[in-house]
């Protein structure tokens, strides 16, 4: 995980949100940053959904949501050729949830 990367783009948001967003993203693994955040947001929605109608887990929806846009934001900026083919990846594996 690149902790800079994601610390220069959380460091406005709010503390406990941004402490989320790092819990899952550290662990999670992918062989590109975008990857690693997409696979970290899944497991936020994985884990909010596995807990359906209980509002003690509105901080891991928020968290899933920031990851999906970081991991987007992450592959813009590093391969932008790749964004709409990594974007329709990130929308199937988020349906798959479902």
């Amino acid at each position: 995980m690149d902790g800079d990367w994601l610390n220069q783009r959380t460091n406005q948001g709010p503390t406990a949100l941004r402490s989320r967003v790092h819990e899952y993203a550290q662990a999670s693994a992918g062989r590109t940053l975008p990857e690693q955040l997409s696979a970290a947001a899944q497991a936020a929605l994985a884990h909010v959904l596995s807990h359906a109608g209980d509002r003690s887990v509105a901080l891991d929806l928020l968290a899933a949501d920031a990851l999906i846009t970081l991991a987007l934001l992450a592959q813009a900026e590093h391969a932008p050729e790749g964004l709409e083919d990594f974007a329709g990846s990130v929308l199937r594996a988020t349906r798959a949830l479902a």
